[in-house]
């Protein structure tokens, strides 16, 4: 009986250790690659100032100061004030929020939209495929940024009908993905395995087939986490974003511009904001694609 106990121990220390070990060679691979590490710290450094400084900024990002308008850098106004008098630094950090917050809801979005439509497309097939199909290619003929901007004006400016309508465009390009991939896996051996046994069709689905594309998803994710973030600054640009006086980094791009000449920092502050958290999503979606998509190796070799 003793025995028996201590086999059953180890089996379970055994297979309790195996998630353990999986965990520790992931994160290795995380150390050794420079672009997700570059990518992940630049995302991390956006969520704290993003989610903490707010807390800490000197000044509201709604005060205005008429007597303290188009003052330059300085230490009471590190990034300077805007012609309002507004801290460029303090709404600069609260535009953090904006867009962060707007590009992980349209990158839900779309996921939740397109990845079972693709799941349905790739593994029924036949007239299923070919109508949805048709639905997408239609979809896509139209230019993002134009279609866009008329669903946002149709709904009226603001945060939440600017990232649905983001994420209306975007959901075509996860139903692609997902269906090539589910194309790619549903023939194989352990998926016919469980068809044989009579497995339900949404756990084959879910249990499968869906882990087994979460590499290229993951990395469609992170890429569109950065254009979904560039849509929404150029939606805000065009007054089609989130209304003032809430800090947007779009918005805080275009009242600048006004006064490019005299004071610069207005614009070149959001506009560098903008570029480095594209940069950090893009750099993290090239890292997990280089690292863990056989197919990205394979073609690089």
């Amino acid at each position: 009986m003793s025995m028996d106990l201590t086999r059953r121990e180890i089996e379970l220390g055994h297979l309790q250790a195996k998630p353990r070990n999986r965990a520790r060679k992931l994160l290795a691979k995380i150390r050794k690659n420079g672009l997700i590490m570059s990518g992940l710290l630049m995302v991390l450094g956006f969520a704290v100032v993003a989610l903490i400084l707010p807390s800490f900024v000197p000044y509201s990002p709604f005060a205005t100061d008429y007597t303290a308008a188009l003052k330059p850098p300085s230490l009471s106004h590190l990034l300077g004030t805007d012609n309002l008098g507004r801290d460029v630094f303090s709404r600069v950090v609260w535009g953090a929020r904006e867009s962060l917050a707007s590009g992980l809801l349209i990158v839900a979005l779309a996921f939740l939209i397109g990845v079972p439509l693709g799941l349905i497309s790739g593994f029924y097939g036949g007239w299923t495929d070919e109508i949805l199909m048709r639905v997408v290619d239609t979809w896509l003929a139209f230019p993002g940024l134009v279609l866009t901007m008329a669903l946002t004006f149709i709904m009226g400016p603001s945060f939440i009908n600017a990232s649905v309508a983001v994420a209306v465009i975007m959901a075509p390009q996860f139903i692609r993905i997902t269906r090539g991939q589910v194309l790619s896996i549903r023939d194989r051996e352990f998926v016919q395995a469980a068809r044989s046994h009579g497995v339900r069709t949404w756990r084959i689905l879910l249990r499968h087939i869906l882990p087994n594309a979460s590499t290229s998803l993951t990395v469609a994710c992170n890429l569109n986490m950065g254009h979904a973030i560039m849509v929404v600054a150029s939606l805000s640009y065009l007054g089609l974003g989130t209304p003032p006086p809430f800090p947007s980094w779009g918005e805080m791009l275009q009242s600048g511009t006004t006064f490019l000449t005299m004071a610069p920092w207005i614009s070149f502050a959001p506009g560098l904001a903008i570029f480095l958290l594209v940069l950090a999503f893009t750099l993290l979606g090239e890292g997990i694609r280089d690292e863990f998509d056989p197919h990205s190796k394979v073609k690089s070799g």
